[in-house]
């Protein structure tokens, strides 16, 4: 292959490495690829022909391009579903437009650079809009070819396939600095990495960007104000991951797990709904962005999830119970009177962290809970004003030996649990579908088994509300995180014990319906496994990294500066207040004995700093004088052999004044011998050590070559 193909083959590659990155990002749908791949593939066949565009048209169409497109947005051409892309969605397309006129033109080296560029910009905004780790394939592609295109671009650019048809012993040989190529290809990555690293850094993310950029999970039918009973089974049946979840230095099993979402109060026969949706305390952050819900308990300490939840159509944060304290980018939250936990909806992917007071009083302490409710609570005793009256007595024929609070809970709860059936289908109707679940169908889902339980308990006083989130969920112990999906959707019952001022948590669905945790078995499973892992590992470090991380990193870097100048400071002002005590010890403030004894130590510090930079100056020299330093100086630069071309030609231009001139068919040895003069073989074997043996040349060799020109210059001809 020749180096033009090869050089062709790269540079079109970059270009479309760096269409790739925004493709990946889901910039552009089919038609916008269709296009874009269709003018590439034009432009490989027309190049080098008269059908390409002239760099004068090409250059009035780029120029023509920014109003061009500035007009197309007044006139509100672009659409995006997410008015937070549209500034990186219509500057994505620009510099894709730009690229494709650069494409189809005849190009110069010029213009090969400036598409380089356009590349490097597309892959650098991608990193802004991408969401899929997919994207991350792309970029090591990209720093791949471009550090190929880069060495090659170099090597036409110098000349350097030519290197075979030069003779050696020619007049003018040109020195083929092949260190260049390396050290080019180091610094386009410095360079990428340089400019790119910062701007990771400052650049807040564009969460509902990419791939399902600007599509919510929709979720609204379990976790709105209002819930039909069957909701939940409508959600349940999604593959969709919803969240994945860190918990840390905990073990704990899937299920007891519940990721808490709303709580529900009313039930009105035929759905669940809050009372008083709108009374809601507001929160703020305090210091490190964390803002606090509740005061711990302190039985036990805190449990702490990382939470990366996908964009929802619900506002609600989900977490294990009981949300104390929530760290993450929030401006305000919101607690409504069920202990339910919301924020400003955004259409993007957030992280947040969780603090959890999971801990509750004992078996015992619970069992003797025997406090009377308040009025406070009687939305939390409410039935239906219709209700079966045949499940009150159900409730009271299964919790009949039962004396407690607790004990009633667990009873009913067993019972749910043992005698009925799970499904997902909707089997339970009519008017009263909770009496068709427990006397007819006797088989449901979750949301029948713990509104069930709620209803059943209330006929017995005891105040309960219905919980909606998720539960359990996969855990994957490459990422080390849950796997939350949508099919983890769950419901289940919280019971108020008075005296101890706590909700419990009960879920009578039968374990055939409960999460087991989900473990991998089989080679596809462990690849899924790895794959998800690194999807996390993406989400994590990249995608969510938001303007809160930005405010840490700032903060932190802030805090170690002044931590630095603080130090330097201090060191400073130590140093002075020491020099001015010793300066007031000379002066004989403390007596001539104490002036002395000071005179003689800053004497004798004031040697030893002198011998110190000796010694140091003098193991300097020793090691530039090494034959390790000069092999290494050696190989790193260059400078030496550039000088002894230039000592060569000063040779032959004294020679030449003194009738000695160079015939083209000797060789640089056979002139130095034909000269007859010791001082041209030796400068002209230095020559050919550095010209032809890749061999350096040291301030000794430098002074001895000077030399030699001097008395060759002094030599009568």
């Amino acid at each position: 292959m020749s180096l033009d193909r090869l050089f062709k083959i790269l540079s079109y590659a970059t270009v479309f490495c760096g269409f790739f990155s925004l493709w990946v990002s889901g910039t552009f749908g089919a038609f916008g690829t269709g296009v874009f791949v269709l003018i590439l593939a034009c432009a490989w066949f027309t190049e080098g022909t008269r059908w390409q565009i002239s760099e004068r048209i090409g250059t009035a169409m780029i120029v023509a391009a920014l109003p061009a497109f500035y007009l197309l947005y007044r006139s509100g051409f672009f659409h995006f579903a997410d008015s937070g892309m549209m500034v990186a969605g219509i500057l994505s397309r620009l510099i894709l437009s730009l690229s494709a006129i650069k494409i189809l033109q005849h190009k110069s080296d010029r213009d090969w650079i400036f598409l380089y560029l356009m590349a490097f910009f597309e892959v650098l905004l991608a990193a802004g809009l991408s969401i899929s780790a997919t994207y991350l394939l792309s970029f090591v592609l990209y720093v791949f070819v471009m550090v190929w295109t880069a060495i090659v671009f170099e090597i036409r650019k110098t000349g350097t396939a030519t290197i075979n048809k030069l003779s050696l012993d020619s007049a003018q040989p040109e020195q083929i600095r092949t260190r260049r190529l390396p050290l080019t290809a180091a610094g386009l990555i410095g360079f990428i990495i340089l400019l790119a690293v910062p701007l990771f850094f400052l650049l807040p993310r564009v969460g509902g960007a990419g791939i399902g950029g600007g599509e919510s999970l929709s979720t609204s039918s379990g976790f709105s104000d209002t819930v039909k009973l069957g909701g939940i089974g409508n959600i349940q049946q999604n593959e969709e991951i919803v969240m994945r979840v860190r918990v840390e230095g905990q073990n704990v099993e899937a299920s007891r797990l519940k990721w808490r979402g709303i709580a529900l109060d009313t039930f009105d026969d035929r759905s669940w709904s809050r009372s008083q949706a709108n009374a809601k305390e507001t929160h703020v952050p305090s210091e490190h962005d964390l803002i606090r819900l509740d005061d711990p308990s302190g039985r036990e300490r805190l449990t702490i999830q990382t939470i990366y939840l996908e964009p929802l159509d619900s506002p609600v944060l989900f977490g294990l119970p009981r949300m104390i304290g929530v760290q993450g980018n929030f401006n305000v939250l919101f607690k409504d009177r069920h202990d339910a936990v919301s924020f400003s909806r955004i259409k993007e992917r957030i992280s947040y962290k969780v603090f959890s007071d999971r801990s509750l009083p004992s078996v015992s302490e619970l069992r003797a809970d025997r406090a009377i409710y308040s009025s406070v609570v009687d939305n939390y005793l409410q039935l239906p004003d219709e209700i079966d009256p045949r499940i009150g007595r159900l409730a009271a024929d299964i919790s009949a030996n039962a004396r407690h609070r607790y004990d009633k809970a667990r009873s009913i709860e067993s019972y749910l649990q043992n005698n009925f059936g799970y499904t997902l289908e909707q089997k339970a109707s009519g008017e009263q579908p909770l009496a068709d679940f427990l006397f007819n169908v006797r088989e449901g889902h979750c949301e029948y088994f713990a509104t069930a339980m709620a209803v059943m308990l209330r006929t017995q006083g005891i105040a309960t509300r219905v919980v909606n989130g998720f539960s359990g969920g996969e855990y994957n112990d490459a990422a080390d995180v849950w796997l939350v999906r949508q099919k983890n959707a769950h419901s289940w019952v919280e019971v108020y014990f008075p005296g101890e001022d706590v909700w419990v948590t009960f879920d009578p669905t039968p374990f055939a319906g409960q999460p087991t945790g989900g473990a991998t078995v089989g080679l596809t499973a462990k690849f899924n496994k790895y794959l998800e892992a690194l999807e996390t590992f993406w989400i994590q470090y990249f995608v969510a990294y938001d303007n809160q991380e930005q405010r840490s990193l700032f903060t932190s870097v802030r805090r170690g500066v002044a931590d630095y100048q603080s130090k330097t400071s201090g060191w400073l002002d130590g140093l002075t207040k020491q020099l001015s005590e010793w300066w007031s010890e000379v002066r004989g403030d403390k007596g001539i004995e104490t002036s002395l004894a000071a005179a003689g130590s800053g004497a004798l510090y004031l040697v030893a700093g002198l011998s110190g930079v000796l010694v140091l100056v003098w193991l300097g020299r020793r090691i530039v004088k090494s034959k390790v330093w000069r092999k290494l100086w050696g190989r790193v630069s260059g400078d030496r052999n550039a000088s002894i071309v230039e000592f060569y030609e000063r040779m032959q231009t004294i020679l030449a004044e003194k009738g000695f001139v160079r015939e083209p068919h000797q060789t640089p040895m056979e002139f130095a011998y034909a000269v007859g003069m010791p001082e041209a073989v030796k400068v002209t074997e230095k020559y050919n050590q550095v010209r032809f043996g890749e061999k350096s040349v040291f301030s000794d060799e430098a002074d001895e070559i000077e030399a030699c020109l001097k008395r060759l210059g002094t030599k009568d001809s």
